[in-house]
């Protein structure tokens, strides 16, 4: 395709293509200015720089009215189609049919959300977006911001408050922890923070600190816990918990589903823990494509449903 020389379009108006295709309909300087609601000196007006522009006469008066020249009927041929695809991209709102629509879409989050959410939001899709796919990026909180500044995602699912001139962040729910291990390896049925300080726990950190906020509190209590195990994801945790006498406190969404299937006992924290917000993230060019939208709803919905 040849290069768009932009300086070529500042002498052409657009109105005089529109005059060109009513008048080789009409046929009549009269017939075509009531058609546009202009004076016939207008009309007249701009017959006569379209015929400067394409240096022909383009239309010539005759017992049958205003004949089109060849020329004439060139152009109308080339600029009919191209026109009523201008008029369909101007006038026709911008859409997406999750029952039609085939799309795939890029979800960043961390693996502990993708755990949580998927399957629900799968089982959903397979019902109502029959032709919808996800991607899902690795995104842990501080992958997020960047992945989203560079468009690596169509949205995020994130905690935490980093924020970006060019991204928008809607806070949906707030969740807090449980703290989750094995009977058969930890015989304790009612969690103590005896118990809890007493055994080795397993760490989730996305950037191998062997502290967290969790350790802050119990120094502030004069205690201490060993953290013996540090990974930066949650999907080895539960076979881990079933093979060791070792605590793991988790995000309160993964209780259920690790209870049910790895047969794990769970409590809530011993101590006071700050809770998690969990947010949507989504760059700003995205804001009101309506796929994007559509997305963010689905999401919005599940988040507010499960937490």
């Amino acid at each position: 395709m040849r290069p768009i020389n932009e300086n070529d379009f500042s002498r052409i108006d657009l109105n005089l293509v529109i005059v060109l295709l009513v008048m080789f309909e009409v046929r009549s300087v009269t017939l075509a200015a009531n058609r546009l609601y202009l004076g016939q000196p207008a009309v007249s007006a701009a017959l006569k720089r379209l015929r400067e522009t394409f240096n022909d006469a383009l239309f010539v008066r005759t017992s049958q009215g205003m004949t089109p020249t060849p020329r004439a009927e060139q152009l109308v041929q080339q600029f009919a189609p191209l026109m009523q695809d201008l008029h369909r991209v101007i006038f026709t709102p911008q859409s997406f049919n999750p029952l039609q629509d085939s799309r795939t879409f890029r979800i960043g989050m961390s693996d502990w959300l993708e755990q949580w959410l998927m399957p629900d939001l799968l089982v959903e899709l397979a019902r109502t977006a029959p032709n919808i796919d996800i991607n899902v990026v690795a995104a842990d909180p501080w992958q997020a911001i960047p992945l989203m500044e560079q468009q690596q995602a169509d949205v995020v699912v994130t905690v935490g408050n980093e924020v970006s001139r060019d991204l928008t962040r809607e806070r949906i729910a707030r969740a807090g922890f449980r703290t989750l291990w094995s009977q058969q390896q930890i015989a304790v049925k009612k969690l103590t923070l005896a118990h809890f300080v007493r055994h080795d726990h397993a760490l989730v950190s996305y950037r191998g600190a062997s502290e967290s906020a969790l350790d802050r509190e119990l120094q502030r209590l004069s205690k201490s816990r060993r953290v013996r195990y540090v990974t930066p994801h949650f999907a080895s945790l539960p076979l881990l918990l079933q093979q060791l006498p070792i605590f793991a406190t988790v995000p309160q969404g993964l209780e259920p589903v690790w209870r049910e299937r790895y047969g794990l006992e769970a409590a809530p924290v011993p101590i006071a823990m700050p809770d998690y917000e969990l947010s949507l993230l989504w760059h700003n060019v995205q804001q009101d494509d309506p796929a994007n939208v559509w997305l963010r709803e689905r999401l919005r919905a599940l988040l507010r449903r499960k937490c």
